[in-house]
């Protein structure tokens, strides 16, 4: 979920009437549990997170965030405060601006690792948005053949990885690729035309995020996560390549007057990934307009619930996408902060 001109076309592509801007088996890595102490007892670590890729350009011209008492906070402290717990960061290759790019990444992650806050990696594999109706090349690879392809991918992801690790952040979820509906890196990785070719550009970003940090769990993300037979063919399609991962992520941009169906179909999905392919799932990107603050609450909490209550405890955790994105930052209007830089009642839902 990026900006309204790439919804309608992700939508239009899809047939859908709402969804965001995002060996062979599963589950070939099962790290052990994490957990945090309660009252002595341990539980399972649920990530409540939050997407906060746009943070350093939005400082840098002069956005300021506030705490309900109008004093100037620092957005991942304020977030925090909040009850988010882990912070999520997309990676552009060679972006026009800088931004999201692998220094500003690094800068972003050691904030939030001082935090105390957990970190999620999603590698989009393109010079700018990467989603259900664009997945373009980075324009140095325009050219490559499709072996040199799959080696610029894993030369990318570890490099970005190997970054972040000497600084001693080895990210706990690692996304390859982003809302790829129809593959990534078209038209070489595009899933509806070659499936194989797909499974192998992915194979080869996560040979690399293992052979940097084994721990880190890696994510397919498929975008509208109420539609089960659209992540059943991209899942199975990667699956019958030889393809491998660790989590499900899902996307979600319901709105005030169907979040509760949109919900409970992504339910029903998630109990199907779970139990279909054995795999942990995590809703990646959640948003809806903040003006309508009381549903998103009712929206975010509902989902969390939901998410928690996958046998097993499969249901990792919830990420709200660029919450602090206010004044209708770059046309983007779902984030949970008012146009006083404050968050509203929907960031209460993490708390």
């Amino acid at each position: 979920m990026k900006i309204y001109s790439i919804i309608i076309i992700a939508c239009a592509f899809w047939g859908t009437t709402s969804c965001s801007k995002k060996s062979s088996g599963s589950n070939t890595y099962v790290p052990p549990t994490d957990t945090i102490p309660n009252n002595n007892n341990p539980s399972p670590f649920f990530a409540k997170g939050a997407d906060v890729s746009w943070l350093t350009e939005m400082e840098a011209s002069g956005v300021k965030f506030y705490n309900s008492n109008n004093v100037q906070t620092d957005c991942i402290q304020l977030l925090k405060n909040q009850g988010i717990n882990s912070i999520r960061l997309r990676v552009w290759v060679n972006p026009s601006n800088g931004w999201c790019n692998k220094a500003d990444v690094l800068a972003k992650a050691l904030r939030a690792k001082n935090l105390g806050m957990k970190i999620m990696i999603d590698f989009h594999y393109s010079d700018s948005w990467a989603d259900p109706g664009q997945q373009n090349k980075p324009a140095a690879w325009a050219s490559l053949d499709f072996e040199n392809l799959k080696t610029s991918v894993y030369n990318h992801t570890a490099d970005v990885m190997n970054a972040l690790k000497a600084n001693s952040i080895n990210p706990d979820w690692v996304q390859i690729g982003n809302e790829t509906n129809d593959g990534m890196l078209w038209p070489d990785g595009k899933a509806s035309a070659n499936m194989a070719n797909y499974a192998a550009l992915f194979k080869s970003g996560y040979n690399a995020v293992k052979a940097v940090s084994p721990a880190s769990k890696v994510m397919v993300h498929i975008s509208n996560g109420f539609d089960n037979a659209l992540f059943r063919w991209n899942l199975d399609g990667l699956k019958s390549n030889g393809a491998s991962w660790d989590i499900i992520g899902m996307s979600l941009y319901p709105n005030a007057s169907n979040w509760s169906s949109l919900s409970s179909q992504c339910l029903t999905n998630m109990t199907d990934m779970v139990n279909r392919y054995g795999s942990s799932v995590m809703i990646c990107e959640v948003g809806m307009s903040w003006t309508d603050s009381t549903a998103c609450y009712s929206f975010v909490r509902d989902i969390i619930n939901k998410t928690k209550s996958l046998s097993n405890n499969k249901g990792l955790g919830v990420f709200y996408w660029e919450p602090e994105a206010h004044n209708n930052w770059s046309g983007y209007s779902l984030g949970a902060f008012n146009n006083a830089g404050k968050p509203t009642s929907a960031m209460s839902a993490f708390n």
